[in-house]
């Protein structure tokens, strides 16, 4: 592993005299040493009330995050009618703002390993504030698409950072409830989004006045983060100070040979996929296919984006803390459980959803129960793999880490997802309706509903799910495959995660890396005594 330079902090020698002071079977190393700093930093200090308020104060700024990003697909309808777009320019709306976000956040991980995070933070928060505002008062399609992409632009500079500083202040177990509760605001978030969206919209009769309400709160966000909230020193939480930065280069180079962090990358591209498609598309296609059902034949897009926000908001609620707590209690017998649990959380999840596809025209409470459960087995993935990158990779790269985790996961995955998902379902609609496709599944559908219209508009209303149904159909392989990734992740990770933990101060100045391997027993099995192979 190539070389990197840490250096020690000032009460290393006292430790070193305490050490030689006794006996001891096992030499002094810097596996010792950093299971003495791992229990002083981290894992039993109380939490200052500082840090719990910057804890609180980063949940809320990615709760508000995720409400901006989701709130267009509570409106989504109301959008296409206004600008009178299809499919594929609805979803051209997700994918030109998580392209400027993949983008941009590779730029904002290098700032973040190298200069005062607080502020850069804070001009991300403030810029998307005001991009989603000037862009709501936008009436032409091209100039909203464009304010929609400067959105992207803002949020890749706070994602980028703020796991980071959590990962400064907590290490262990305190770090992984963390990011549980870090992490936990994304679904709730996104459910928020689409309440907030439809029920603004349709209180105030306008879908403009959706995107005006998170805004407001983005404003009080930056404010929090300049004044109040805490930014820790690198490193600080595993007890390193002055640690000396690598270039930019050669992180990237030791973060491409690291097969965990690569492999669960990978993992989460094709949660990412399925996430993007399933958030920007679930309303509409619920709507589609409750308007088919008898008795539901005037229901709104509002109110099924309300209950898709609730599904959503509930889903996270329980699935977040629930893989994170399944985490925390199966790691300490079995070393390999984080990818696992999030390989069979995707295994789970990809039958349950293709059967809420299937049928989203048939049964309601039942699609909405496999919707629900099928998300919760989703949402275990998000606080495990965020903890992965964490420990897998160096303190002093973990910006840089979670840039090129998101540039990679959004370019493959929900940067394109809602578009490509339109793109196809567009496709089958003129198939549809030149006929060139089987309409067996059309005429079930009319036969069972009792319709006794042939041709016309509900003709058109069932061409529509169908095409977006086959479309989203998709996403279920996409799961597959994800789980695939982390069953190949847990080949590895017991082993980066120890190389990962090499990169530590030495006993007299700087040292380098590449040949030693130390394991932390503690760590990795729960017993007491560490071992160190040279």
């Amino acid at each position: 592993m190539p070389t990197q330079v840490l250096h020690t902090n000032s009460n290393v020698k006292n430790v070193l005299q305490i050490m030689n002071a006794e006996p001891s079977s096992a030499p002094n190393n810097n596996s010792q040493q950093h299971l003495m700093n791992d229990e002083t930093a981290g894992g039993r200090s109380p939490i200052t009330g500082r840090q719990k308020i910057t804890v609180v104060i980063l949940c809320f700024v990615n709760l508000i995050n995720y409400m901006d990003r989701y709130t267009i697909a509570g409106i989504l309808v109301d959008i296409q009618r206004q600008f009178r777009i299809g499919d594929d320019k609805g979803g051209l709306l997700q994918t030109a703002f998580v392209i400027s976000y993949m983008i941009c956040a590779p730029v904002f991980g290098y700032l973040g390993d190298r200069y005062n995070r607080k502020y850069i933070m804070a001009f991300g928060v403030f810029l998307w504030s005001l991009t989603t505002f000037v862009g709501s008062y936008m009436n032409e399609y091209y100039l909203f698409l464009f304010f929609r992409s400067l959105v992207g632009v803002g949020e890749a500079s706070y994602s980028t950072i703020a796991p980071t500083i959590i990962s400064d202040m907590f290490v262990k177990d305190v770090r992984s409830k963390m990011l549980a509760l870090f992490y936990f605001a994304i679904p709730v978030g996104s459910g928020l989004g689409y309440i907030v969206g439809s029920e603004t919209a349709r209180i105030l009769g306008s879908w403009h006045w959706g995107l005006r309400v998170t805004p407001l709160l983005g404003m009080l966000a930056v404010l929090l983060i300049m004044f109040v909230m805490e930014e820790p020193e690198r490193g600080q939480s595993e007890g390193y100070s002055h640690l000396t930065t690598t270039s930019w280069s050669e992180d990237i180079q030791l973060l491409c040979r690291n097969r965990s962090f690569m492999l669960s990358t990978a993992g989460f591209t094709c949660v990412a996929f399925v996430t993007g498609s399933l958030a920007w598309w679930g309303p509409q296609i619920m709507w589609s296919g409750l308007k088919m059902q008898e008795g539901y034949e005037d229901v709104t897009i509002n109110s099924v984006s309300l209950n898709f926000g609730i599904i959503a908001m509930a889903a996270g609620l329980i699935g977040v803390p629930l893989g994170s707590y399944m985490a925390q209690r199966l790691k300490v017998h079995y070393p390999k459980a984080d990818p696992l649990i999030c390989a069979g959380g995707l295994l789970i999840s990809a039958p349950l959803l293709f059967l809420g596809l299937a049928l989203a025209d048939k049964y309601n409470y039942l699609v909405l129960a496999l919707i629900f459960f099928g998300q919760v087995s989703l949402n275990l993935n998000w606080s495990i793999v965020a903890d992965i990158l964490l420990y897998v990779v160096s303190p002093t790269r973990r910006s840089t880490a979670e840039a090129f985790q998101i540039l990679f996961s959004h370019a493959f995955g929900d940067a394109g997802s809602p578009y490509l998902i339109g793109v196809i379902s567009e496709i089958l609609k003129k198939l549809f309706a030149k006929g060139s496709l089987p309409v067996l599944m059309a005429s079930m559908t009319l036969a069972s509903n009792n319709l006794q219209t042939s041709i016309g508009d509900k003709q058109d209303n069932i061409n529509n799910f169908h095409s977006l149904q086959y479309a989203l159909f998709i996403t279920s392989f996409i799961e597959v495959l994800g789980a695939m990734f982390f069953f190949f992740t847990a080949s590895y990770i017991v082993k980066d995660k120890e190389l990962a933990e090499t990169e530590t101060p030495a006993d007299n100045g700087p040292v380098t890396v590449q040949n030693r391997y130390p394991v932390d027993e503690t760590r990795l099995h729960g017993h007491s005594n560490p071992r160190f192979v040279a």
